[in-house]
């Protein structure tokens, strides 16, 4: 019987490649522990809800239409309340991706004449045409509309700016959106643990403004979620982790019922809301994604540790680095060059189930600085909850990969972007 060496070697990785990442992977056992206990106790936490909700056969039914009393949809979107320790939550497949939530929930709640505060930068690179921060706004800016927006950014060290943020809250100050995850930026990720004690300084100051916070890449990598130290809103994409994989499309808000009326006004209809909506036979994939997301979230995020510890004893710089607590399932390595980030990129690529065949290039795409150039080899288009990279070709010339749907996926990957690295003659082993 072959084994998992000459399985990899048999792939095209080298065995000086294997034995190298092979060694990594064994120092990590320990780690890996604590992450599949984070991971029982989400899971747990997830069935507790669904027996709760008492989801049943019944739910994974579908509607067309108008999509009136669909119990699938109504029950879901109680299950998500319960796991996020929130009021209400609206999840849709209307919802088409990430920043389609957060354009539908800043929407909803910002009017004519409010601004809208950033306390940790700039906001990720698809949301600056929303927001209208661009040098050339698309139509339909929230800038358009007569929304202000205002940013503070983070210190040096990655903390936060307490004065400035305490100078930027002013009357007009409606609503502070709080990204956890890095985007495009060296920066850390942020805690939940850090989330809430900003949301609680902010609401000291000003008690009545609304905390939103955008959680992709964040969901089930701890214990417990945003909305449950404070933030009135939080929002995310289902094909990033709480879609388990499985998800073809979709996203969601949680958080207080008053919101999410609005929000649910803004994606359909003033005095139509939640009522509306067909789930089109999409149900049951989002009911079992949610249902796996603690434990595909778990293998992305291990790929992401093994990732780090492959890179840094590399000698390249990676954020978060090799012994961090992780809050994300993101990992950012430096590279330093063009060549480097499109090497490692066709290496992740090379690893896919899908267009394995296919090697990706920079290229130019809508809401992006620069040309970026995207590995993703998926079953759900732009699914980055499955084994991703990406970058964008400018300076430092750094790399973000996600994903994973099982962890001896993510490894492969990992192990093939190394060796796309080695045959480019881009990297020397030790």
């Amino acid at each position: 019987m072959e084994s998992l060496k000459e399985m990899y070697l048999s792939a095209g990785i080298d065995e000086e490649v294997y034995d190298f990442c092979d060694e990594i992977q064994k120092g990590l056992k320990e780690r890996f522990e604590r992450i599949d206990e984070t991971a029982e106790y989400n899971q747990m936490k997830v069935i507790r809800a669904m027996e709760n909700q008492k989801v049943s056969a019944g739910c994974f039914e579908s509607t067309t239409g108008y999509g009136y009393d669909d119990l699938g949809r109504e029950t879901l979107e109680a299950v998500y309340a319960e796991v996020f320790g929130a009021q209400a939550a609206l999840v849709r497949p209307q919802i088409t991706c990430g920043t389609h939530a957060l354009t539908i929930a800043l929407s909803a709640i910002l009017r004519p004449g409010d601004e809208l505060l950033s306390p940790v930068g700039k906001p990720y690179d698809t949301l600056e045409g929303v927001i209208g921060i661009k040098e050339d706004n698309p139509p339909g800016s929230l800038k358009e509309f007569g929304v202000s927006y205002r940013q503070v950014d983070l210190k040096e060290d990655g903390e936060f700016d307490w004065d400035g943020i305490k100078k930027a809250i002013n009357d007009k100050t409606k609503l502070v959106t709080i990204q956890r995850s890095k985007g495009y930026a060296p920066r850390k990720t942020l805690s939940v643990e850090r989330i809430g004690q900003l949301i609680s300084y902010i609401k000291s100051i000003k008690p009545d403004v609304i905390c939103m916070v955008d959680n992709c890449y964040g969901e089930f990598v701890e214990r417990t979620e945003p909305t449950q130290v404070g933030a009135d809103m939080c929002v995310g994409s289902l094909i990033k982790n709480p879609g388990g994989g499985l998800a073809p499309i979709g996203g969601y808000i949680v958080g207080r019922e008053d919101l999410i009326d609005l929000c649910a006004y803004r994606l359909t209809a003033p005095g139509l809301g939640k009522e509306v909506g067909a789930t089109l036979g999409v149900n049951q994939s989002f009911y079992q994604g949610f249902f796996m997301a603690p434990t595909v979230t778990a293998g992305a995020l291990k790929g992401a540790i093994f990732a780090a510890n492959v890179y840094e004893t590399l000698g390249f710089s990676v954020v978060p680095d090799k012994s961090e607590s992780r809050h994300d399932i993101i990992q950012a390595v430096t590279l330093g060059s063009p060549e480097a980030v499109i090497a490692f990129c066709q290496g992740i690529q090379a690893a896919s189930p899908v267009d394995s065949h296919v090697a990706p290039e920079p290229y130019a795409m809508p809401g992006y600085h620069s040309d970026v150039i995207m590995a993703a080899g998926a079953f759900v288009q732009g699914s980055s909850i499955e084994l991703s990279a990406d970058g964008p070709i400018e300076p430092p010339y750094a790399v973000y990969f996600q994903g994973g749907l099982t962890w001896y996926h993510a490894r492969y990957g990992i192990t093939m972007s190394l060796q796309y690295m080695k045959n480019a003659n881009l990297v020397t082993l030790p």
